[in-house]
Formats: C-alpha cells, structure tokens, sequence
C-alpha cells in the first residue's frame, strides 16, 4: 500500500490526521481523517460521462453513522442502519452547501460524495469534520473541482472564541455556528445563537474563516505529498450554439426587461414570460432539429432572463415585484385560527403562507431518537411542510425530503432559545406552506412564534426572522436584497436568513454562489436584515403581542409530583399494575422517571377533577401514614374477623371486630358493606411488618367504668378464627394488586 499521512493542530490543541491509500482505494478519490477517537471515512465516484439532456451537476452527498462506531447494535426491527436519520440528513446538507458553487458549471456528471462515521469518541462532534474529509477526498480526486473547502465549528466561552469546541465545552457556549468556505470566501453557514449582536455576529464570522484558511492549506500540503494536484479528467458536458445563444439574447432581452418591470404578480410574470418564451420557440416548428434548438433556446432564454432582472435591480434599484431593496412585502397575521387546536396562528407576506399549529403533550409524546450519535429523546419539534399546491404544482407526497428537514431545522433552532426553562409539555410545531414565493422557512419561524404565544406558551420574547438577498456584477456593484422572492433566490448570489428578536440574533443560514464576498457585504446585509426583522416584529404585534396568560380550556393540563426515589416502584406496581390502574381509574395519562435521585411523576388530564383525583392518589401512595391520625376510609374486604378498609390511596388496614365499638360485636355480619365509607384512627403501625391497625371506637369517648376485654386465643388447629386471618392476609399495609 502507498499511504500517505499528514497532520496538523486544529488550534486548540487537538491534532487531526490525515490519510489517504489506505482505505477505500478503488474510489477516484478518498481520504480517512481521524482525532482523538473519532474516524471520517470520505470517498468521492463521479461518472466519466454526463447523461443525455442534463443541464446540471447531480451531485449527491450521504452521512452516515455506523452504529458500531459508538459500541450499539441498531434498535430497528432488522437491527441494521436504514434510512438517514434527520441529524444525517442535516449534516449531509451542510457539507452539499459548501460543495456545489464549487464545481464547473458546465461539468454535469453523476457525482456522489459519501461520509462515513466510523469511530466516534464520544466527546468529539463528528460534523464539525465532515467538509474537511470530504473536500479532501475531492482534491486527491482527479474530478474537477475549484477547491479546497473546510468547515469548522466556532463556539464562545466566557466571552471567548472557541474552534471546533468538544461537546462539554458546546455545553457551556452561547454560539454554535458552522461555518465553510474557501480560502478567500466563506461560502456556508449555520448555526444558533443567544442573541448575538451584528458586531459580534461579524466578529465570529471573521475568527472562524481564519481557521478555515489553516485547514485549506493542509490539504494543499497533502496534495503536494501525493506528487502534486492530478491533471483533471477530461469532460465536454455541455452542447452548446454560440451563434444560437448570442440570437436569443438578442431577440429577448427587451420582453424580458419589460415583464420584469412591470412589477407582476408571481403567477402572472411567470405567464408573462412563458408567453415571450413559446412566441419566440414557434420560429422553429418544423425545422430538422426541433428538439435540439428547442432544448437550447430555452437554456438562452434563461441565462437572457438572468442577465436582464440582474441588470434591472443593479442600475434602478427596483425589484420585480416593485419593491425598493429594503422593502419587506404586505403583512397580514391572524392567531386562534383554528378553535381545535392548542395554538395556531395564519401568517401572510406577500405571496408566501404559513399555517402554523402547537399542540402539546405529555412525556409519552416525546420524539424517540435513535443514531449512533444522537440518542434518547426530544420535548420539542417543529415539522415543516411543502405541498405541490403552494405553487401551484402536482406533486405527490412522499414525506419530508431533505429541504423541508433543513427548513424545519432552521426555524426550530431559531425559536427555542426564547422558550422558557421550566415548560412541562411535549411541544409540536408544524408548519404548513399554503402559498410559497419565497421565504417560506422564515414565514414559519414568525407563525411559530405567534403560535405559542397563543398557545399560552410563555415566550420570553417574540421570534422573527427575514431572508436576505445579493446581487453583484463584476464591477464590484451590489445591492443587498430585503425579504427576497423565490426568483431573487434564484437568480441571486445570496441567501442569508436571519432570526431573532428585538435584541439579537438566535439563529442564521447563509448560503454564497460567488467568489468575492466581502466583510462590507455581510455587514450591510446583517444591518439591513435587522431593520426588516423589526418591522416584522412590529406587524406580528398587531395580532399577539405577549403570551396569552392561560392555556386554552381544552389544552390538557400537567401536574409534576416530585417523589422520594423509593417510592417509585410503589406508585408503578407490579408490571405496571397501579399506575395502569390510576391511569384508567382517572381517565389521565401518567408517567414517571427518576432524575438525580428524585422520582417525578407527570399527570396529564383535560379534566380538572380527574387531574385533583390522580393527585390524591399518588399523594396517597407516597404519604407516610401518621399515628393517631384520622382518615376517611373506604371497606374493601369484611371478613369474620373485621374489615379491612383502605385509609390511603393503596394502603390498607385491619379494623378488628373488637375495635369497631366498645361495645362488643359479636358477628361482622350486617355491620359493614363493601364500598362504605368510614372515619377510622390508625393506632398502630407495625414495627416489624409494616401492618397497620385502625380503629373506630377510638374516635368516641371511653364509656365510664369500661373493662378491656381479652381478645380471644388465635386458633392453632390452622382454623379460621380469632387473628390467623388477620395474619395470614398481611394485615395493615397490604398490597391490593
């Protein structure tokens, strides 16, 4: 084997090893990156040739944790990895945001990068390595790729700067931002915040891309190891007509400024310029090769329609729904939209739609997760859903696809930072897109916002968020984008979404298609951004303001009992037996666990008087019964001997024959019934066997010149008599189960 191995300090004193030859050899290019414990393997194929009428690169990039990387065998049914978790899912994303502006835009073969966890130690944060492996095996490749790229993990402790922090120093950080990029741009970046300022924000961006300068020189050194950079494959993707794209700029530039100026709705520009469009395509109806000039005047025509709504926003400012650059679109916000649910709210801005709901739940509803390195459970989630008709497309539905993961990913982290420490609940958030131009995942931050506030979710502050565009020319000219559409998007050079509230940043993705980004352009987009954030503020406080103070009559209520640890198995039962039976009993959902050496027992009820009935019985079970005490007891057994009659939730007592009077009770028949209340006084509590006695004659005065009375002799012929049933039953605190 011909391996090859370099290594270099991170900056904070941890060393990542680099090696290639070794592993994965038949890949065009591969590279294993190892610190501490953890180990990437990152592997890279692309296909030689591009397929027939594929205009764009289909790259794919897959993470995957093995579970045996951790020491777990999977929990599934077939105990093996299947399909990518959402936290791979993200991951995946993050590395294919930093990858794709860096490849050809004429290069259009099947490409696929895969990442593999395959060592992990435990206190190592495998994403923070991803882009790094990943951008190494590209640059070993001989695919033709304008790297190298790396991505890092910026956290701040105490007011410092951190790179690449370990989970235990993540735990204790006010930032956790991802960042990837080139050696001159940063091109990729995510991450939440506890109200950061723009400064600070800058401040953190500017820190993170020098250390992603470092880790782009490493790689150009193991490149120079292997002999230098291989000469790049050869590739001709692209059928091209020069002749043919210099006529269709031509001939449609001036419609396409036009419609671009009129300031059309979404559907009717994009009518309009269908319409430029198949009037321009009739010239070729029966020409030899229809299909090929077809093909290509459509690809003409759009870079015809980059260039001229470019061109247009650059030299009047103006935008193509007429908007000013720092204008934010007509908003309109409802909450308590939908009377069944337990929060919901209707947010509007301009052409884009969220209809966001809350419920919330108890501990059963919690998320399960289960990857090798995200374990346990979640209290929190939010859904964001895109269905075909918020475009006005047929689409059908097949689950959550990469994009509404991310989205709904960005908008979550964006808002729980707001959320109280102490909420009891289970919390869902979803978000369904009913119209979309533009900006649907920050339209969701603001409808989730609103919806737990109307939920009575105590929010310590209102959440907003706003997307941000760029465009540029090679002059150097830019204008920076406020609220973008979807075409904006598209056609632009940035997407930056901000979140946050009146007093900073909570969360951000950025995405950069250019080379050139300067620190001007971001700080203007991020003062720029700021401004919007507040309006928008503003127009959400015109439907809810702060949190409602109640939950809603039908919201089911939590009560939280803290137990002494032992009494833990006295409320569960055997096999679950007593709490089942509370749980059916009261009509309410009950759960339990033991944190740090406490027991906590979580009731959920719609129904106030069921709620009060559980709570006195898990009060009952865990109270310790005091001597000389009076309680109101229920008869559950009589026998000949007495009554035994529950004084406590699950705890019994004998009340003998001889303690119900002073006087004497010569039979058990006809004294008591089953289901009869009584007021009995516990007198006795058994040191040795726990047993209680009660009595009731205890509760009336002494009779005057009264003579106690033996009690009868306990029979030893195994007869029914006297106490051997009182014995044999257990007596006092007897488990009825």
């Amino acid at each position: 084997m011909n391996i090859t191995k370099t290594q270099f300090d991170t900056g904070n004193g941890r060393i990542i090893n680099l090696e290639t030859g070794r592993m994965a050899r038949q890949a065009h290019g591969s590279c294993v990156l190892t610190v501490g414990k953890t180990m990437l393997l990152a592997t890279v194929v692309s296909s030689y040739d591009a397929k027939e009428g594929i205009d764009f690169l289909p790259l794919s990039v897959d993470y995957q944790e093995k579970f045996a990387a951790v020491g777990r065998i999977p929990g599934s049914f077939l105990r093996r990895e299947a399909r990518l978790s959402d936290y791979e899912i993200l991951i995946c994303r993050l590395v294919d945001r930093c990858l794709r502006p860096l490849f050809p835009e004429d290069y259009h073969a099947d490409t696929q990068v895969m990442i593999t966890l395959l060592s992990s130690d435990e206190n190592e944060i495998p994403d923070t390595y991803v882009g790094l492996a990943a951008s190494t095996a590209l640059m070993l490749s001989d695919i033709p790729f304008n790297g190298p790229i790396s991505e890092v993990r910026v956290g701040r402790i105490d007011g410092k700067f951190v790179i690449n922090p370990t989970r235990e120093e993540l735990a204790k950080s006010d930032i956790d931002l991802l960042l990837g990029g080139t050696a001159k741009d940063l091109n990729m970046v995510e991450g939440e915040m506890n109200e950061l300022s723009e400064d600070e924000f800058l401040e953190a961006l500017k820190f993170g891309h020098a250390a992603i300068q470092a880790q782009c020189a490493e790689q150009w050194n193991m490149v120079e190891q292997m002999g230098g950079k291989k000469p790049v494959r050869e590739y001709n993707h692209e059928d091209n007509d020069e002749a043919l794209r210099e006529r269709v700029i031509a001939e449609t530039s001036a419609a396409i400024r036009e419609v671009a100026e009129s300031g059309k709705s979404k559907k009717e520009r994009s009518e309009a310029f269908r319409a430029v469009l198949d009037a321009y395509l009739t010239q070729f109806e029966g020409h030899e090769d229809k299909d090929r000039m077809v093909r290509l005047t459509k690809k003409y025509f759009h870079e015809a329609e980059y260039n001229e709504m470019r061109a247009m926003i650059l030299e009047s400012g103006k935008r193509l729904d007429g908007r000013k650059t720092n204008e934010v679109r007509q908003i309109f916000t409802e909450v308590d939209v939908l009377p069944a649910a337990h929060g919901s709210s209707l947010f509007t801005r301009g052409e884009t739609q969220s209809l966001t709901t809350v419920t919330l739940g108890g501990k059963t509803d919690e998320q399960l997760l289960d990857s090798p390195t995200l374990h346990g459970t979640s209290r929190l989630m939010l859904h964001y859903n895109f269905p075909g008709f918020s475009t006005g497309e047929v689409r059908p539905n097949r689950g959550p696809g990469r994009r509404e993961i991310g989205h709904g990913n960005l908008a979550l982290r964006g808002i729980k930072a707001m959320l109280p420490k102490d909420v009891p609940y289970v919390i869902r958030i979803v978000s369904d897109i009913l119209e979309s131009n533009g900006s649907s995942s920050m339209a969701t931050v603001c409808a989730g916002s609103m919806a737990l506030m109307d939920a009575g979710i105590q929010l310590q502050k209102p959440v907003s968020g706003i997307a941000m565009g760029l465009i540029t020319n090679e002059s150097g000219k830019f204008q920076i984008l406020s609220d973008i559409l979807g075409d904006e998007d598209h056609l632009g050079d940035m997407d930056f979404k901000v979140i946050g509230t009146q007093d900073g940043i909570t969360a951000c993705q950025m995405d950069i298609k250019i080379d050139g980004l300067n620190w001007d352009m971001v700080g203007q987009a991020l003062k720029q951004a700021r401004e919007g954030r507040m309006h928008i503020l503003g127009e959400m406080a015109k439907s809810i303001s702060q949190p409602q103070g109640e939950l809603k009559p039908h919201t089911p209520r939590i009560e939280v009992i803290e137990i002494e640890k032992e009494f833990i198995g006295a409320v569960i039962g055997p096999g679950g037996k007593i709490i089942q039976d509370i749980q059916l009993r009261t009509g309410t959902t009950i759960s339990i666990e033991e944190r740090d050496g406490k027991g906590f027992v979580e009731i959920l009820s719609e129904n106030a008087d069921n709620m009060q009935a559980a709570m006195d019985i898990v009060k009952g079970i865990v109270a310790i019964p005091e001597v000389g005490a009076t309680y109101s007891g229920k008869v559950k057994t009589i026998t000949d001997f007495g009554a035994f009659v529950e004084f406590m939730p699950g705890k019994d007592g004998l009340l003998h024959i001889s303690e119900i009077s002073w006087e004497k009770t010569p039979t058990m028949e006809g004294v008591f019934e089953e289901g009869q209340v009584l007021e009995v006084k516990l007198v006795e509590v058994d040191k040795k066997t726990g047993k209680f006695r009660l009595s009731q004659r205890a509760l009336t005065p002494k009779p005057e010149g009264y003579v106690e009375r033996e009690r009868e002799p306990r029979p030893s012929n195994g007869g029914r008599g006297g106490d051997r049933r009182d014995d044999r039953r257990g007596g006092g605190n007897r488990r009825r189960d």
